[in-house]
């Protein structure tokens, strides 16, 4: 492959979208209240329309007979190379929205930088998909404030979401080889420079929900070189069912 450090730089993007869109849509038909139900739905399909034209370029990039399909469905488990935080489980709404507000606080900052980048396909995905992460991002926000400034039961629930997925936020921050191969290139964002925003910005939306902002230092790590946790294996089990069970299947 000419590119490979292209290539697995859109993997580390689009990987990201693609299992927090497949964890979503787990969602479907269990949310709170029909509204909120329709709407981690909505955002669910936002990333994957996303996770299209990533893989798309991708494939174009592989020039090797795979098409976004095979990229999406057909990897292993060592070969996916999402953040840890968009795999953890939907242990209970709180749990959803503060996975979804932790990734999108980030994500808003990551294409408003990707926006820039040399390579005009990736700007013009970026300049796409922020207009709905803007909304994401509204909407995770929306709700953290209304679980933490509710009741007692909601904002225990909402603080130990919070606590638990906070381990994963540094991940965020850590470059790859590909990573920082594109930097150079000018053609990826240099996640290291939102890092100290994104943590301000977190934090205040916190004290506005009257949540305590963890002072836990210990972080978790390895999505990013393709080292999951326990739940990944689970996941891709459901998401890649159908085009194992039936290959080269055709709608």
């Amino acid at each position: 492959m000419k590119n490979k450090n292209l290539y697995n730089y859109i993997l580390g993007i689009a990987d990201n979208s693609l299992i927090l869109g497949q964890r979503l849509g787990e969602l479907c038909g269990h949310g709170p209240t029909l509204e909120t139900d329709i709407a981690c739905t909505n955002v669910s399909l936002d990333l994957f329309g996303q996770v299209r034209s990533y893989f798309q370029y991708a494939a174009k990039i592989a020039d090797d007979g795979r098409t976004e399909d095979d990229i999406a469905m057909l990897r292993k488990e060592r070969e996916y190379l999402n953040v840890l935080l968009v795999e953890q489980p939907n242990t209970n709404f709180a749990y959803t929205i503060g996975r979804q507000f932790l990734f999108d606080v980030y994500h808003l900052a990551f294409l408003t930088e990707l926006e820039k980048s040399k390579d005009l396909t990736l700007s013009a995905i970026a300049k796409k998909s922020i207009k709905e992460v803007r909304y994401h991002e509204r909407f995770s926000s929306d709700w953290v404030k209304r679980l933490g400034d509710g009741t007692e039961e909601s904002k225990t629930k909402m603080q130990e979401a919070i606590n638990d997925l906070w381990t994963y936020t540094d991940e965020l921050f850590h470059q790859t080889e590909a990573d920082k191969a594109m930097v150079k290139e000018g053609i990826g964002v240099d996640v290291t420079k939102l890092k100290e925003d994104y943590y301000e910005n977190v934090s205040e939306l916190l004290e506005e929900s009257t949540l305590e902002v963890p002072e836990s230092k210990y972080f978790q790590k390895g999505g990013k070189k393709g080292i999951h946790t326990e739940h990944m294996g689970y996941l891709l089990a459901e998401l890649q069912y159908m085009q194992r069970a039936y290959p080269n299947m055709e709608w």
